[in-house]
């Protein structure tokens, strides 16, 4: 495992504004601590461009190289880096909690579609009196109802405890989507939001996120 852990690691991404699941892998390897260098696709590019428009059939961003692996699904990649760095945090301790931790990522990974489409990740983007309509608006209060549940089980003010993990990972960019569009949250979650927004790796997506170029004017359209 030593040799393996020395390999060096490779995260390929798109558009920090726009690329939630980017942004997932991204932040797993950043809060279990792995050494990587980032590897960016251009937005041009019209396979990167479909995944960002959520039209490809397959999600082959972020993903990860390390040495002679590649893993390309977020929760593969989350596992992989867990299994790496166990020391990482990236998972509870505790049997029972990294059940639920599973369950909640997995929610996330294969669920909310429709605040997927209706509140698209984008950073720089600022949509004040936005209309959430019915469906996002049940997707919004699962998440939110997620989020109180854990921070009351586990005590905050992260989703499992005292330190960031997978589960903070994945529900990170929703964050960011309750921001552009000024989601109106309950005190728990708005909190939530905060602490996420803080973290230092956070700090140094938006800034990068913030300072990029590419523009996908298809997710910049006031709808």
């Amino acid at each position: 495992m030593a040799q393996a852990t020395a390999a060096q690691a490779t995260l390929t991404i798109n558009s920090k504004n726009y690329g939630s699941w980017s942004l997932r892998g991204w932040l797993l390897c950043k809060l279990a601590g792995l050494d990587f260098t980032e590897q960016m696709l251009s937005s041009d590019d019209p396979s990167t461009r479909a995944e960002l428009l959520l039209l490809s059939p397959s999600f082959l961003v972020p993903c990860l190289t390390h040495g002679p692996v590649k893993v390309w699904d977020t929760l593969a990649i989350g596992e992989y880096v867990h299994e790496l760095l166990p020391d990482g945090g990236l998972l509870p301790a505790d049997r029972a909690a990294r059940a639920h931790c599973r369950a909640i990522c997995g929610e996330m990974h294969s669920g909310f579609s429709n605040l997927r489409s209706a509140l698209p990740m984008n950073i720089k983007g600022r949509f004040p009196g936005f209309k959430v309509w019915a469906g996002a608006l049940a997707d919004i209060n699962r998440v939110t109802a997620i989020w109180r549940e854990c921070i009351a089980a586990y005590g905050g003010p992260y989703l499992f405890g005292r330190r960031p993990g997978m589960a903070d990972a994945m529900y990170a960019p929703v964050c960011t989507r309750f921001l552009t569009y000024e989601v109106t949250l309950d005190e728990p979650s708005a909190a939530y939001c905060e602490t996420i927004m803080a973290l230092p790796a956070m700090i140094e997506w938006v800034a990068a996120a913030r300072a990029e170029h590419e523009e996908v004017m298809e997710l910049d359209v006031e709808f």
